[in-house]
């Protein structure tokens, strides 16, 4: 058996956050993207990517010769680089920034936010009213007990690991403080998960029964993945619902597709409060489908873009990447019998949850594909729609008085940002939870005739290097 090199190991000194929670350093020239550090800091860096063809590198820092006073003792131990390097193993991913102060880590990710806006769309961000990364209402000091979904590799030995960042490896864990208390105190951590490769569990926010989806293991046949099912159902107790999990590119576990029921039921009961006609507004989610992960994020997030969508009655308005109905149940009750949301959502099992969710709106159409092939000709059946036939108008008198986006990570793209801009809407509300994205669809905005106007951006990721934008884009 050939012995492994041991990975090198280099001195370096800290400098800028970069996107994607790492941190810019140079070593004889080459940039060295560092995780697990801080500005300032003069640090010892294991490499973990380093050819020698490579145009940079990538490693993590295993020791800290030089702190910077914004370091803390890391909130969740398998994912701290310093004790597992020192352990001989790889950090957990999913807390990359734990070891850094809340505040710091608010700062870090708005001058990500800031150099994104400045470097791909030519933006100011403080002349839009950018005024830095806030934290969400009731936020816990540390940054924990946030999450309300969560997803889990299972080991060899069935207990629930987490992937090592850009590796195969897993790491075993015993539980996730970032995770809402329904997921943190269950006995998931203790059971017996073998047969399964991977768990996702839901949380309703407000608190309530537990989902937990089964993913069989490549190659599990049904009736063996079935009886594991059971297994974890008995072991989870009654106040958790269980469901199989079909692969997305395998049959699923009951041959049909889809989820199948264990024991409770296979869908989660959301209630979202906000200032706003019709409200607390009630939600069906199913196991699969979409729905915003920071319990605050559903109001706060529906509060800030009904702040920017000036949605009255009679007005025509799409909602983009529409998920389960979140923005749309909101728009349907301003715009009311007399006007018309759009709804456009990819994925079929997150659409049929806004189909259920919006049942009884007749205001509200609801439709099931991609946004760049869907939304041209569903707005040529819009009422008074003039969509395709490339007339700006200022303010209002488009096809759409509004459009609401949130979309993936990957943003909408150009041929998503050309078609919502020939719909002409006075008013675009962008939300998403990537700044490289939202940059560059800010930039594609700007060539079809539209500004930013107003920016703010939401601490919805603690401990981590995500954050959530909500963009103000106005018809010049």
């Amino acid at each position: 058996m050939t012995e492994q090199t041991p990975a090198p190991v280099v001195e370096l000194s800290v400098g800028a956050v970069a996107h994607g929670g790492h941190f810019v350093s140079r070593h004889e020239g080459r940039v060295v993207f560092v995780r697990h550090a801080l500005p300032g800091e003069r640090v010892r860096v294991r490499l973990t990517e380093y050819d020698d063809d490579a145009r940079f590198w990538r490693g993590d820092a295993v020791e800290v010769l030089e702190a910077s006073p914004d370091r803390r003792e890391h909130v969740w131990a398998p994912a701290d680089a310093l004790a597992a390097h020192g352990a001989g193993r790889l950090p957990a991913g999913g807390a990359e920034f734990g070891h850094i102060t809340l505040p710091r880590q608010r700062e870090l990710k708005s001058d990500v936010v800031v150099e994104h806006l400045s470097r791909a769309a030519g933006v100011d961000a403080a002349a839009v009213g950018f005024a830095g990364v806030e934290a969400a209402p009731g936020e816990d000091p540390d940054g924990l007990g946030w999450r309300t979904r969560m997803a889990f590799a299972v080991s060899a030995a069935g207990r629930p690991a987490m992937h090592a960042h850009r590796s195969d490896r897993l790491v075993e864990i015993s539980g996730m403080p970032l995770a809402a208390a329904g997921i943190q105190d269950s006995r998931l951590w203790g059971t017996d998960l073998t047969g399964f490769g991977r768990v996702e569990v839901a949380a309703p926010a407000v608190g309530g029964q537990l989902l937990v989806l089964l993913v069989p293991a490549e190659g599990t046949a049904p009736a063996t993945a079935q009886r594991a099912a059971r297994r974890v159902a008995q072991d989870l107790g009654p106040e958790v619902s269980v469901a199989l999990l079909s692969q997305a590119d395998g049959p699923a576990a009951d041959g049909r597709g889809g989820l199948q029921r264990i024991s409770g039921r296979t869908w989660l009961r959301e209630t979202v409060d906000v200032d706003a006609p019709g409200a607390p507004y009630e939600y069906r989610v199913t196991g699969e489908g979409f729905w915003q992960i920071h319990r605050c994020a559903p109001a706060l997030l529906t509060s800030a873009v009904l702040d920017i969508v000036d949605a009255r009655p009679g007005h025509r308005v799409a909602d983009l990447y529409a998920g389960a109905g979140l923005f749309t149940r909101a728009l349907a009750e301003l715009v009311g019998p007399t006007g018309t949301v759009l709804s456009i959502e990819g994925a079929p099992g997150t659409s049929r949850d806004a189909r259920r969710n919006l049942h009884g709106h007749a205001q509200a159409r609801i439709v099931q594909g991609r946004v760049e092939r869907r939304l041209r000709p569903e707005l040529a059946d819009v009422s008074g729609a003039r969509a395709g036939t490339g007339v700006r108008a200022p303010g209002r008198g488009g096809a759409l008085d509004a459009v609401v986006l949130d979309p993936p990570r990957a943003g909408a793209g150009k041929e998503a940002v050309r078609q919502i801009a020939a719909a002409a809407p006075g008013t675009v509300a962008y939300v998403s939870c990537d700044p490289a994205s939202f940059a560059r669809d800010t930039a594609y905005l700007a060539r079809e005739g539209y500004r930013l106007e107003g920016l703010r951006a939401f601490d919805l990721y603690p401990n981590t290097h995500h954050v959530e934008l909500v963009g103000r884009f106005a018809a010049r």
